[in-house]
C-alpha cells in the first residue's frame, strides 16, 4: 500500500472526521494516539504524510501533549490542525499564548498569501468561512514559516513552511462547517504529499482476502451471523477468502423483523452457498422472556441465551480455530484512546464478545480498518444485495425492546412485525429510506378506545420513530409531511388487527434515546 497517511490524535472530538475526509479522497490513513507513536513505529508505518489533530489541552499547561520529535525529522509533509498547529509551533521554536479573543464556531479567515494548501480553492485577497474552536493562539512563528491566513482571533490562522512542506491551520477543515475544508485536506494529501488517491474498496477487498488466507491457513472459522450489515459483510468476505473453511451460525431468536430471517438464510445459503447453520431458537428465547418487562433484564437474557446457543452449535460442528467478528475502526480507535479507553458504556447486547476466552479461539476481524460507510461499500463490492448492506441499524435484542414495559408474546410480535413492515415499505416507496438513519415502530403498553366498523374497539397504540444522524450519538426526528404520516397510519390501522391508534415520536437525542428502551 503506497499511499499511507498517519493522523496523530490529541483527543479532539472530531479526529475521526479527519480520517473520513482523507479516505474519501482515496488515500488510506490510520489514527494513532500521539503517545503511542515511537520513532520505530513511525519508520515501520512509513507514512507519506502526517496530520496532527486538534485536542482539548492547552500547550501552556505542564505535561500537555506533544508530537514525537521524530515526526518532524521524517522528511514528509506535516499538517497541524488547531491544537496540532499550536504544538507544532511550540515544538519548532514558535510561541503560543492564551488568546484575548477566543473563537468558537463560525469565523472568517482573510487569505493574505498563496500556498499549496489553497491551490484551486482559496485565492489571495478572499475572505473564507471556517469553523474555529480554540482559546489559545500562536503569537510567534517558528523560523521558516510565513503567515498565509489570518482571522480576528488568530493572527496566524494559516501558516506555511514551503521548504519543509509543513503547514498548519487554527481552524478545523475536517468539519462540514468549513465549506472547502475537504478540498484543503485533499490539497495536502495529493498536491503537497503527492498521494495518488488510488485506495479503493476493490483494492481493500483483495488485500483483506490475502490477509485472511495468511492468518487462517488451513484452520476453520466460525462466524455468528446476525443479519446485520457488519456480520453479513464479514461472512461474505471470509467466505470469498477461504470457502468451506467458514461455517456461519444464525441464531434465530424470533425477534427479527418480518421476513428478515428468511432473507438472511436465502442470501447466504442459496446465493453464496455458505455453510450456514440456521438454529430456530425462537421457542427457547420467547419461553425465557415470558413474564419479563424490564428492558435490561430482557437484554441480558437474550445476550446470555445467544452465547449459549452459539457455543452449543460450535461444539456440534467440532469446534473451530478462529472466531470472526465485525469489529469496526471506530471501535478500535475508541479502545486505544490516549486517555485510556472507551468513552461510552455500551448496553448489553447479543454479540459474541464473550466467546473467545471461553472457546479458546483466535479472532479474525477483517473490518477493523473500516468505517461503517466503507463496510457498506465493501458489501456491495462483494455482491451483497442493497437491501442488506443498506439496512438501518437494528438492536441486538431485536423487537423485544420495541414492545416496551410489557411481556413479549408471539401475538404482540406478529402485530408489531406487520405494522413495522408497512411503515418501512411506505418509507421506501417515498424514496426516504437512505435519507433516514433509523426508522421503526414501537408497540406501546397502552390500549385505547376506537371506533372501527361502527363498533367499539379497544386495541393497542403504536408509535412511529424515524431519525436522522451521522453516527447515532446524536439524532433528530425526521420531518415527514402529514400526508405521509396519515397514509401510514391509515394502512396500519386497516391492515394490522390489534392496533387502532398511531402516533409519531418527535423527540431528539438528547434528551431521548433513539430506541424506546
Amino acid at each position: 500500500m503506497s499511499d499511507r497517511v498517519l493522523i496523530l490524535d490529541f483527543g479532539s472530538q472530531v479526529t475521526q472526521l479527519i480520517a473520513r475526509r482523507v479516505r474519501e479522497s482515496g488515500v488510506y490513513c490510520e489514527i494513532h494516539p500521539f503517545n503511542r507513536v515511537t520513532a520505530e513505529s513511525l519508520a515501520q508505518f512509513a507514512p507519506q504524510a502526517v496530520i496532527l489533530s486538534g485536542g482539548p489541552s492547552s500547550v501552556a499547561d505542564f505535561g500537555s501533549p506533544r508530537a514525537p520529535e521524530a515526526v518532524f525529522a521524517l522528511g514528509v509533509p506535516v499538517l497541524g490542525i488547531c491544537y496540532g498547529q499550536q504544538t507544532m509551533c511550540e515544538q519548532l521554536g514558535g510561541k503560543v499564548e492564551p488568546g484575548d479573543h477566543r473563537e468558537f464556531g463560525r469565523a472568517y479567515v482573510e487569505i493574505i498569501d498563496d500556498c499549496a494548501l489553497f491551490t484551486g480553492v482559496w485565492a489571495k485577497g478572499s475572505t473564507e468561512q471556517v469553523w474555529m474552536s480554540h482559546g489559545d493562539r500562536v503569537t510567534k512563528l517558528p523560523d521558516g514559516f510565513r503567515v498565509v491566513g489570518t482571522s480576528e482571533g488568530a493572527p496566524f490562522a494559516a501558516i506555511a513552511n514551503d521548504e519543509r512542506r509543513f503547514y498548519a491551520v487554527q481552524f478545523h477543515p475536517e468539519v462540514v462547517h468549513t465549506p472547502h475544508g475537504a478540498q484543503l485536506l485533499k490539497n495536502f494529501t495529493h498536491t503537497v504529499a503527492g498521494c495518488q488517491g488510488n485506495w479503493t474498496m476493490a483494492a481493500f477487498k483483495d488485500q483483506a482476502i490475502a490477509k485472511i488466507r495468511q492468518q487462517v491457513g488451513k484452520g476453520r472459522v466460525i462466524c455468528g451471523l446476525s443479519g446485520g450489515v457488519d456480520s453479513s459483510v464479514v461472512a461474505a468476505l471470509i467466505h470469498e477468502a477461504i470457502g468451506d473453511q467458514l461455517t456461519c451460525v444464525y441464531v434465530d431468536h424470533g425477534l427479527m423483523r418480518l421476513g428478515e430471517s428468511e432473507q438472511v438464510v436465502s442470501v447466504f445459503r442459496d446465493r453464496f452457498n455458505i455453510n450456514l447453520i440456521h438454529n430456530d431458537a425462537s421457542d427457547l428465547f420467547l419461553g425465557r422472556l415470558a413474564g419479563m418487562t424490564d428492558p435490561e433484564q430482557k437484554r441480558k437474557t437474550i445476550g446470555a441465551l445467544f452465547i449459549d446457543v452459539f457455543e452449543e452449535e460450535a461444539k456440534r460442528i467440532g469446534g473451530a480455530d478462529f472466531l470472526a467478528q465485525g469489529t469496526l475502526y471506530p471501535d478500535v480507535i475508541e479502545s486505544v484512546s490516549f486517555i485510556g479507553g472507551p468513552s461510552v458504556t455500551i448496553k448489553s447486547h447479543h454479540n459474541v464478545g464473550g466467546l473467545p476466552e471461553r472457546m479458546n479461539m483466535k479472532l479474525v476481524e477483517p473490518l477493523r480498518e473500516l468505517f461503517k460507510d466503507e463496510v457498506r461499500a465493501l458489501g456491495r463490492e462483494l455482491g451483497l444485495p442493497d437491501e442488506m448492506v443498506g439496512r438501518h441499524p437494528f438492536p441486538g435484542p431485536g423487537l423485544a425492546i420495541r414492545i416496551p414495559g410489557q411481556e413479549i408474546t408471539r401475538d404482540k410480535l406478529e402485530i408489531l412485525k406487520k405494522a413495522d413492515a408497512i411503515y418501512l415499505e411506505e418509507i421506501r416507496n417515498a424514496g426516504l429510506y437512505d435519507v433516514i438513519w433509523q426508522a421503526f415502530t414501537v408497540l406501546l403498553p397502552v390500549r385505547t378506545v376506537g371506533v372501527m366498523g361502527d363498533s367499539r374497539s379497544y386495541d393497542y397504540a403504536c408509535a412511529l420513530r424515524a431519525v436522522t444522524s451521522t453516527d447515532g450519538m446524536t439524532a433528530d426526528f425526521y420531518p415527514f409531511d402529514m400526508a405521509f404520516l396519515g397514509r401510514v397510519a391509515n394502512r396500519i390501522i386497516n391492515e394490522c388487527k390489534g392496533i387502532n391508534r398511531v402516533t409519531y415520536d418527535v423527540t431528539s437525542k438528547p434528551p431521548g434515546t433513539i430506541e424506546w428502551e
